[in-house]
């Protein structure tokens, strides 16, 4: 499962368009991240996606954003740990994923009722050249500690979705290689058939 993160400032071309490349090939879903817009500027964008993302039958997730996803009636949520004790005191309406770094995050949002978690990073990242990866280890040591589905991000490629499902992932997450590829389109379908020989292995 492939969940293709946003940042539009990474883009050559229309940002609209390599959104539409991306969600015809049917990732599992798009994560609109986009942390520099201000609230108006980012949900005028969100319409704009969530206009592709249904054409196309793929699921949009919103990034720290709650009274946008709600107001727009979306399913799901994406929340850095912080955002996500504030929401929990408020109650729960959407299915919310949380940003984690440490296992004992991983622990702290399962109770705190996350319905996934995103875990990184994993391998190196030019988004993160200052912070070392965590690597495998620390990836298949929050697999164990929590019972919810675990998505890897940071460094994560075609060629290494085999170990990161090895891991106990569920999937990954890309935002740099969704971003500034030649072929979006063919970029999720390589991801999709990294995916097939794992899931075909454990099905076995």
């Amino acid at each position: 499962m492939l969940i293709c993160v946003t940042q539009r400032k990474l883009c050559q071309e229309n940002f609209l368009y390599r959104i539409q490349q991306l969600a015809q090939a049917k990732p599992y879903a798009v994560l609109l991240r986009e942390k520099d817009l201000d609230l108006p500027s980012y949900e005028r964008l969100a319409w704009k996606v969530k206009e592709i993302c249904d054409r196309y039958g793929v699921l949009l997730i919103l990034h720290q954003n709650s009274t946008v996803a709600e107001k727009m009636k979306l399913t799901h949520l994406q929340l850095s740990l912080p955002a996500l004790r504030a929401y929990q005191k408020g109650g729960h309406s959407l299915l919310v994923g949380a940003s984690v770094h440490s296992v004992a995050e991983a622990e702290e949002a399962q109770a705190l009722g996350a319905a996934y978690i995103v875990a990184g990073h994993i391998y190196a990242t030019d988004c993160k050249k200052e912070i070392p990866p965590r690597g495998l280890s620390f990836l298949r040591q929050v697999c164990q500690a929590v019972s919810l589905p675990v998505f890897a991000i940071g460094g994560i490629a075609s060629n290494n979705v085999k170990e990161i499902l090895e891991s106990g992932a569920k999937g990954c997450c890309t935002m740099s290689e969704a971003m500034t590829c030649q072929e979006p389109a063919a970029l999720v379908h390589e991801f999709a058939t990294a995916f097939l020989p794992v899931v075909c292995n454990h099905s076995g």
